[in-house]
């Protein structure tokens, strides 16, 4: 493993806290740092990193402080997943540009998905997700991206922009894409051509409304992701009053919680980033709170993954059918429940029960329909 150190900045928020600041069986206790002797990025299921770079979302804002604000409340909780081992490498260091602090991240993200873990990333802008991406692009990987956001940021700007860095991620030759989710946007901030144009590439659009009918099949779109961010405008106002740039409507706390428990139980995911969090509006840090249970919620999800036995072929019961003259394999993962179907090349695609239900009475599930378009 390449040393962080250079990447990070010296003080961790362990260093800043008081003796007795939480007790032994509180997440603070159970924290792995880089500071520590033996420190094994290995050794960790999820790997906590902060970069409150903001220059994306405004050219003169500064470097924040979000992080430690999250850490304050996500250390005090009640660390109920013993199977999930937890590192906080810190905060990212300020470079003298912000390309430099962009090549920091982008150096301990690779590190990270390099040993196989999950980053979980407290940041600033939601541009800072072309970060998660260029991870794939230098191992020349191809990545599923899911984001949710209740904007679909496809402005066309110069240099990195919250408000348009999917147009870069998304059109950007070669393409490290093979796939997008956007998830919870609201349709009255999105502009119909945009909405247009992303149906016509094959790409899955959840609105808000769309979402809430079934959150059962919003799971396996998480579960095949490879990158995903959460821009916390996606909460509504009063759920997070750290969201100036808000709305009145969107996902409620719970809601937050549920995506990122999906996050967590997504054995594919190399990166979530929380994006969005300006600690200097966050009234009584009600927003802080929020993202700290995220994180939890997020734990919780990984300690349900690594109970249930790996998708080998002794976990797999599979069941055959024919719909509309196609031979399809639905496969079940008999310890933890979680569907599949397989694909005309072979593999297993993530789907839920429903989609197998609507199979056994005849007709195509959307979600196989638009995949065998896509592959076509």
């Amino acid at each position: 493993m390449n040393d962080l150190h250079i990447f990070l900045k010296d003080s961790h928020f362990l260093d800043r806290i008081p003796e007795g600041y939480y007790e032994k069986i509180q997440i603070g206790a159970a924290i792995m740092r880089p500071e520590q002797d033996g420190f094994d990025l290995a050794a960790a299921d999820m790997v906590l990193v902060g970069c409150a770079d903001w220059w994306g979302a405004n050219r003169k804002s500064e470097y924040g402080t979000g992080p430690d604000k999250v850490r304050k409340y996500f250390y005090q909780m009640y660390h109920w997943h013993d199977k999930v081992t937890i590192a906080d490498l810190g905060d990212i260091r300020p470079g003298a540009t912000p390309a430099d602090t962009r090549s920091a991240l982008v150096a301990v993200l690779q590190e990270v998905h390099n040993a196989g873990k999950t980053a979980i990333i407290i940041g600033g802008g939601h541009d800072l997700m072309l970060q998660q991406y260029e991870v794939y692009k230098r191992n020349n990987e191809t990545a599923v991206a899911t984001v949710v956001d209740m904007l679909i940021d496809l402005d066309e700007t110069e240099g990195p922009s919250d408000k348009g860095f999917l147009m870069e991620m998304l059109t950007e030759t070669p393409n490290h894409i093979s796939h997008y989710n956007h998830l919870a946007f609201q349709i009255y901030y999105s502009h119909p051509a945009m909405v247009d144009t992303l149906n016509k590439l094959s790409f899955d659009l959840y609105r808000l409304a769309k979402l809430r009918e079934d959150y059962d099949e919003i799971e396996p779109v998480v579960r095949r992701s490879n990158i995903m961010s959460f821009d916390m405008t996606a909460v509504r106002y009063c759920d997070a009053p750290a969201n100036t740039k808000g709305s009145p409507n969107g996902l409620d706390g719970e809601e937050a919680c549920m995506m990122a428990q999906f996050a967590g139980l997504a054995d594919k995911l190399s990166s979530f980033g929380i994006y969005g969090y300006d600690e200097t509006n966050d009234t009584n840090d009600m927003t802080a709170r929020l993202i700290a249970q995220m994180a939890w919620y997020y734990a919780d999800g990984c300690q349900t993954r690594k109970k249930g036995i790996a998708d080998g072929a002794e976990a797999l019961l599979e069941f055959y059918i024919t719909i509309e003259g196609i031979d399809t394999a639905f496969v079940k993962n008999k310890y933890n429940n979680r569907w599949y179907v397989r694909l005309p090349q072979g593999a297993l695609m993530p789907c839920s029960y429903k989609d197998y239900q609507i199979a056994c009475s005849g007709e195509l599930p959307e979600r196989l329909l638009r995949e065998m378009e896509r592959l076509s």
